[in-house]
């Protein structure tokens, strides 16, 4: 990897509707996550603790939040000509929006043709994850492909929730054929009970890559999306290899989370990607100091817990309390809470992911469910308990029972 000059490219431009309405006012890679974090923090960690020191963020819709979190958050120094850059769509090809991941990279190419790298990792902005990219740079220059797809063991079940990359016989670091969500899929070789899905996550050889997104742009019939359209067009020809993520050896890592990696976009993944990380021995681990996530440091106080005005304790089991936030005897459980938030006396929060400056009154219960920034429990009132209840009261609730409540609501 040394040899070569990497370019860095996050697709960052989706509209993320099934996370709706955490996305109503933000794109979906600005999400918090993890009480500290943005989704996109994940896919910029990797990124810079694989090496990487030019990367540049493609965005499009509701992208203030985002633009503004990678220029206050991702700082690099200048004078070795490090950036990570948040890019718009600018218009380069006429007045039209990026039609899709691919076009993305087709309006972005003056940003290749300045750099002239000659590798180009291509990743998307909302996985959580731990992935050391120099590892597999190193694979595909080593099997000469056009393009390498990085891919994980699923389960069998769960084929027809990816996109499902099925192994040549004769070579199995090449890829025969893409499947999208296939209904009956065939396992591994090695493992029956598995089936390789792919992680979103790119590497080319960057002429080849710019070759791919031109002649893409010129074809009517394409939906000009990476993995729909660009990747099955060089498994067609037989020029696309796979990077099986069991080969990646993060430092830090541990057997129970090494091969973590979750797809957080719909409500309920995003919910149980939170559940992942709050058990004492947690499904991924935060606390990885060999390869730790970056995000911005809020000039913020200690998280603080004490008891109520009255003396009553409170408690805080299996939890994730941000910096500024106060638990003043109220009851806390199986929750992550982000910053500044306020938690007072009787109140009681169980199995919900609270984002920052959210203010819980006192005897109010929340219990599974997701709260936007800066949201407000009134005294005594409730959230989660009564899912039919919280639907009449128009708030979004999944068939598994997950409430959500949108930025800023007073709930009383």
């Amino acid at each position: 990897m040394a040899s070569k000059k990497i370019f860095g490219i996050v697709l960052a431009g989706g509209e993320g509707k099934r996370l709706m309405p955490l996305t109503a006012d933000r794109a979906k890679p600005a999400v918090p996550f993890g009480g500290g974090y943005r989704l996109i923090d994940f896919a910029l960690s990797n990124l810079i603790n694989s090496g990487l020191r030019q990367i540049v963020v493609l965005t499009q819709y509701k992208s203030h939040s985002l633009d503004r979190h990678v220029s206050q958050t991702w700082r690099l120094d200048g004078i070795t000509s490090s950036y990570v850059a948040s890019v718009p769509a600018q218009q380069r090809l006429g007045k039209r929006w990026f039609s899709g991941s691919a076009d993305a990279i087709l309006q972005s190419l003056n940003l290749l043709r300045d750099e002239k790298p000659d590798i180009v990792v291509v990743v998307g902005a909302d996985h959580v994850y731990r992935m050391d990219f120099a590892q597999m740079i190193d694979a595909h220059i080593a099997a000469g492909a056009g393009v390498t797809v990085a891919a994980i063991r699923q389960p069998i079940a769960l084929a027809d929730q990816f996109g499902v990359i099925e192994l040549d016989k004769k070579d199995p670091t090449r890829i025969a054929a893409f499947h999208e969500k296939p209904k009956n899929a065939t396992g591994l070789a090695d493992s029956p009970g598995e089936v390789l899905a792919s992680m979103g996550n790119y590497i080319f050889d960057a002429n080849i890559l710019m070759d791919a997104v031109i002649r893409d742009g010129d074809n009517p019939e394409s939906n000009h999306d990476m993995g729909g359209d660009i990747v099955p067009d060089f498994v067609s020809r037989g020029e696309a290899a796979v990077y099986d993520l069991n080969r990646n050896e993060v430092p830090g890592s541990t057997e129970r989370d090494r091969f973590y990696w979750r797809d957080v976009g719909t409500i309920d993944s995003f919910f149980d990607a939170h559940q992942d990380l709050i058990s004492a021995l947690p499904i991924f681990n935060l606390y990885n100091r060999e390869w730790p996530i970056f995000s911005q440091q809020l000039n913020s106080p200690p998280a603080k817990f004490v008891r109520d005005a009255k003396g009553n304790l409170g408690t805080t089991i299996d939890s994730i309390v941000s910096l500024g936030t106060l638990i003043s005897g109220g009851h806390l459980e199986r929750s992550v809470l982000g910053s500044w938030c306020v938690v007072e006396s009787g109140a009681t929060v169980v199995d919900s992911v609270v984002f920052e400056r959210v203010h819980i009154s006192p005897n109010a219960t929340v219990r599974r469910a997701i709260l936007d920034k800066e949201v407000v429990i009134a005294e005594g009132a409730s959230v989660g308990v009564d899912p039919e209840a919280d639907r009449a009261r128009g708030f979004t609730v999944t068939d598994s029972g997950i409430t959500v409540v949108g930025k800023g609501v007073h709930v009383s």
